[in-house]
């Protein structure tokens, strides 16, 4: 079994169709669609059902796919594990929230490229709870988000608590105001809604506006449209800092764990040590 045979596999799956594959591996469909033939011959399974133009997953598809991410996982592992008795090398994918990436990972990511300077850094952002999904599919080495994180098949190392705040544009009255959020799955979204039922005395919270952006959140709380929760640092370093007003708030709402995870049977990499600590140095307040 070919391991471009599965990674093919793999991308025809996550990209939704032949067509889109061939894009992604900058191929030809022909290729594509004769190595999904010849992987099915070798296994003498169907791993698609073709329903006229498009493509289902067949119950022996699931399966591979299962099995195709974890292989190929362990032929990257492999390579940097390989790298790394010599000089480093290789690619580190990284996830963060966009407030922890803005907040620590420059400073972390220098760091890493100083000690590292071969390995070839990818960032991408998101909420936590899509980076969690992203680090299970293989698809991330690591990603910072919001715990508590409770999953068999994670490890999360505890790094930093964030503070979360309240913010308002000066002389606004959040009580009576929208609550302006990150979009599903981002951790600070639950506390928010959480001090909005409190405040509504049980009643559901009815207006709210989502953002997917940290920019986006802070300019339109900074010119009085509502109000959200953020991490106090995040706040104090933004350009509308001037504008805003901060409230601290009790600590089951403001204290927020908050580390890396990365797969629990994933081989031990050396630059995932420099970078977490890296990011606990760049976290810790200065005297």
């Amino acid at each position: 079994m070919e391991l471009i045979a599965l990674h093919t596999f793999r991308t025809v799956v996550e990209e939704g169709g032949i067509l889109a594959a061939s894009r992604k591996l900058n191929t030809v469909q022909s290729n594509v669609t004769s190595r999904i033939r010849r992987l099915e011959e070798e296994l003498g399974a169907e791993l698609f059902f073709r329903k006229g133009r498009g493509l289902e997953l067949a119950p022996s598809g699931r399966v591979l796919l299962d099995y195709a991410r974890r292989m190929l996982l362990l032929e990257r592992q492999t390579s940097a594990a390989v790298k790394q008795v010599g000089e480093s090398a290789g690619e580190l994918r990284i996830g963060a929230m966009e407030t922890f990436a803005a907040l620590h990972l420059p400073k972390a990511l220098k760091a890493v490229r100083a000690t590292h300077p071969r390995v070839d850094l990818r960032v991408v952002t998101d909420t936590s709870a899509a980076l969690a999904e992203r680090v299970l599919a293989h698809k991330l080495d690591c990603a910072f988000i919001a715990g508590p994180v409770v999953h068999p098949a994670l490890q999360f190392e505890l790094l930093v608590i964030e503070e979360l705040v309240q913010i308002c544009a000066i002389g606004a009255n959040p009580v009576v105001q929208p609550l302006i959020l990150f979009r599903e799955g981002c951790a600070y979204r639950a506390r928010a809604l959480a001090l909005a039922w409190q405040r509504a005395m049980g009643h559901a919270v009815a207006d709210a506006m989502e953002f997917g952006t940290l920019e986006g959140i802070l300019g339109c709380v900074s010119v009085g449209l509502g109000w959200t929760l953020m991490p106090r640092r995040v706040v104090e370093q933004s350009p509308h800092a001037a504008d805003l007003v901060i409230e601290t708030l009790p600590d089951d709402i403001a204290q927020v764990p908050t580390g890396m995870i990365y797969l629990r049977d994933a081989p031990p990499m050396n630059v995932l040590n420099t970078l977490a600590e890296a990011v606990a140095a760049a976290a810790r307040p200065k005297n």
